[in-house]
């Protein structure tokens, strides 16, 4: 049974919060000479509820913007075009018909987002079907907060 995360979320009532404290991650250096430094925009595509609102979460205790979940690839599609998320953490098993490895695909070519993928499918097949969307890299679930973050923080160039 597949549940959709918007309806589920607005039935908890889930209202995210979170304070940088000490981070792996650091926002990028202002540019503007404003003195603020732009957050970094993360588009979630994960349709296990439970396991979006902890990705949620753990970003924003590191001062992340998070543009959205998506439990499915139409969404992740549509989100992505509206929000124009810096990354996108992509699941491979979606709700709806088509999966994550589909979603990437098209995101990267009508909008040229990168993403990295977070799924417990990462067998040699799955990630030759996604080699086409040159991805971050891969998260393999079960994870680690930590492993997240090194990955993210891999994508944006902020580490080894």
């Amino acid at each position: 049974m597949r549940i959709d995360i918007e309806i589920l979320r607005r039935q908890v009532g889930f209202l995210p919060g979170g304070n940088a404290a000490s981070s792996l991650l650091r926002a990028p250096a202002d540019e503007t000479g404003s003195g603020v430094q732009p957050r970094r925009r993360i588009l979630i595509v994960e349709d296990d509820y439970f396991v979006a609102m902890d990705i949620e979460r753990w970003l924003l205790d590191e001062n992340f913007d998070i543009v959205g979940i998506a439990g499915s690839a139409d969404e992740a599609i549509n989100l992505a075009e509206a929000q124009r998320p810096d990354l996108i953490l992509m699941d491979i098993r979606l709700g709806g018909s088509r999966d994550g490895v589909q979603a990437a695909t098209e995101i990267l070519s009508t909008n040229g987002i990168r993403c990295i993928f977070v799924s417990a499918f990462a067998d040699p097949l799955t990630r030759s079907r996604a080699a086409p969307c040159n991805p971050f890299g891969w998260i393999e679930k079960p994870f680690k907060r930590e492993d997240l973050l090194r990955a993210i923080a891999r994508a944006f160039g902020e580490s080894d």
